[in-house]
């Protein structure tokens, strides 16, 4: 669906979010790499650790855990990666145009049960992880939209958003002038 048919529908074109899905890729590829050295030093260490009491086990253990750990993380992004590709969110003065590989579903605010934002997240390199703030939007309809740091300016898109559902101060789109 091109912009002018959302337009039609949801009022004047505002601004447009885009998510950063190459980013998600790599972060996927980097877990993926980690978790794959962790088993490849981790299983030969637990093979050769095998009746033994002293350090071997332990480190064992660590290297499968990081494995394990980093497989699974790894895993998740790239499913994350791939689910939302080409993700975008346009504003729009009545509604929202959530865009994902091609599909556009127009949402008007009415349609928007709740929005809710998790703030700073005060963990290291939670940012670069795209874990330093979440946004919730749940739809009438029982769906939901998971809005992340991987979006571009995903706090704006979200008080964009809280602020259209919840206060009713709707965004203007270009070329309108504010009553003064």
């Amino acid at each position: 669906m091109r912009r002018t048919e959302a337009a039609r529908q949801l009022g004047g074109f505002v601004r447009e979010h885009r998510t950063d899905g190459g980013r998600r890729l790599r972060q996927a590829g980097i877990l993926l790499f980690v978790g794959a050295a962790g088993m490849a030093f981790g299983v030969p260490v637990t093979v050769a650790s095998i009746g033994t009491t002293d350090g071997a086990p332990e480190l064992a253990g660590l290297l499968l855990g990081v494995g394990l750990v980093g497989l699974g993380l790894g895993i998740w992004r790239l499913l994350q990666a791939f689910r939302t590709r080409e993700q975008s969110f346009d504003i729009h003065e009545r509604g929202l145009t959530h865009r994902v590989a091609g599909t556009a579903t127009l949402i008007p605010w009415q349609d928007i049960a709740s929005v809710g934002a998790r703030g700073e997240d005060g963990r290291p390199l939670a940012e670069a992880r795209g874990m330093g703030f979440a946004c919730n939007i749940a739809l009438t309809d029982g769906r939901s939209i998971h809005i992340d740091t991987f979006t571009e300016d995903a706090r704006q898109l979200a008080q964009t958003v809280h602020s259209a559902v919840r206060l009713g101060r709707l965004p203007e789109g270009r070329g309108h002038r504010r009553a003064q």
